[in-house]
């Protein structure tokens, strides 16, 4: 397979191969890439973030939601999302239900708060439409641009504190104490050993480059538990089981009330945050890129992410949002929508593989969990550790979000802290307008709900 820089180097009339309908659509020739190269880039971003599949659906049967219905809500959320974000926006990105959103949806919405999963997905398709009006106006910029840098990074390293805490909960390698609230777990059990195992094995596999890392390490800790007897063996392939447990079943009336305004923000803003920093991400290493520095269809790709929110909710998902593990696909050579397109067809012919998806023990899911949320926690590494009144409220919202068990408060102490500390230490010119809106709605919740 040849490497970017190589494909970049080659003429265009060798890729020739591309031309007729897919040329049309995807402009293969102008990015310099061909058909087998898409497939294969679509191939490679699927199975690196083809974990979402057997993780999900587990997350949300948490929340009370059918195993199967989930199953399949998150292959046909991922597979629209993905066909989206290839035709219209033409970009070699993949999408699927938010890693952190999911487990803010089941573990704070509906275990912590209360509120019905028909409710929390209200909240998720008010937050999706918000989200889709930003993209059509400047009111994203604007926002964007007004929430310091600190706390951006912030909140994606505390959404991977809260994930790992889950993760080592349901693995029962952190129990709950009545003396010290937190303690550790037995290793004595299977389920910390092979969470722990599969945590492992992610790492130095991903660590070697080994291709489809973290789930190939879910399938060979369940096989071991299949092995040891605690895993029922069910088959592999089936007719996908009925959407209709979740298809449309959002409750937007209960999600309108005024309770709900900080779970529809905290989903609003990672969302929104998260998918900048990826596309991003993926449009530099995608050379996508002008010369003047402006990134190509940038507006399309962001469109394309907030409708899948939307259609995600439709069917039964967390937020759908593009996959930073796009970045596989582009390194194997994507450069189009195509790429996409591939990662689309992948996860509706997954939905084919529920039994599979069915015998997936929870340990595995841990394992997958505890990886990615050390992965998330590197955005500490960018915020300036000088500046006091920027390192203080950055440790708040993250130490907050899993110690209050919840996103959304990570982020109203995390911005609370911020404006406090720069009014009162002669900075006020750093607080942007909107930010003083944010805080009014932050205290208002803290004191009246």
């Amino acid at each position: 397979m040849e490497s970017a820089k190589q494909q970049e180097q080659q003429p265009l009339a060798e890729y020739s191969s591309g031309r007729g309908l897919l040329e049309r659509l995807f402009k293969l020739s102008e990015h310099r890439t061909t058909i087998k190269t898409e497939l294969i880039a679509g191939l490679t971003t699927f199975v690196t973030m083809a974990y979402i599949i057997f993780v999900n659906p587990n997350i949300m049967a948490t929340a009370g939601v059918d195993h199967g219905a989930a199953f399949v809500a998150t292959c046909l959320g991922a597979a629209l999302g993905c066909f989206l974000m290839g035709l219209y926006a033409n970009w070699p990105v993949g999408l699927a239900p938010g890693m952190g959103l999911n487990a803010f949806f089941t573990y704070t919405v509906v275990g912590e708060m209360g509120y019905s999963w028909q409710i929390a997905l209200g909240a998720v398709f008010l937050s999706g439409i918000l989200f889709m009006i930003m993209s059509l106006s400047k009111i994203r910029e604007w926002l964007l641009n007004s929430i310091p840098m600190s706390l951006r990074f912030a909140m994606g390293a505390g959404v991977g504190l809260f994930l790992g805490l889950i993760g080592l909960k349901t693995a029962g390698i952190v129990v709950d104490s009545p003396a010290t609230l937190l303690t550790m777990g037995s290793f004595g059990e299977p389920s910390a050993i092979l969470a722990a195992v599969c945590f492992l094995l992610i790492a130095v596999l991903s660590h070697r480059n080994v291709f489809g890392a973290i789930l190939f390490s879910m399938l060979a800790v369940t096989a071991a538990g299949w092995m040891l007897g605690l895993v029922e063996y069910n088959g592999l392939v089936s007719m996908p089981p009925s959407l209709a447990p979740t298809f449309l079943a959002m409750d937007i009336a209960g999600a309108l009330n005024v309770g709900m305004i900080s779970v529809i923000l905290a989903f609003l803003f990672v969302n929104m945050f998260d998918t900048a920093g990826t596309l991003m991400g993926v449009a530099h290493r995608a050379n996508l890129v002008d010369e003047d520095g402006k990134i190509q269809n940038l507006s399309r790709a962001l469109k394309a992410d907030s409708t899948s929110s939307v259609i995600g909710a439709m069917v039964g998902c967390p937020p759908v949002t593009s996959y930073v593990e796009s970045a596989s696909g582009v390194a194997a050579g994507g450069r189009t929508g195509l790429t996409a397109i591939v990662v689309g067809l992948l996860f509706l012919a997954a939905m084919f593989f529920a039994p599979l998806a069915g015998m997936i023990p929870a340990y595995a899911t841990a394992g997958a969990l505890i990886y990615v949320a050390m992965l998330m926690m590197s955005g500490m590494a960018h915020i300036d550790w000088k500046d006091h009144t920027d390192t203080i409220p950055a440790i708040v919202t993250v130490v907050m979000m899993p110690l209050t068990f919840s996103i959304a408060n990570g982020i109203a102490l995390g911005f609370l802290t911020y404006a406090t500390l720069k009014l009162l230490t002669g900075q006020r010119d750093k607080v942007s307008v909107s930010l003083y809106v944010l805080c009014i709605i932050f205290i208002a919740k803290f004191a009246f709900l």
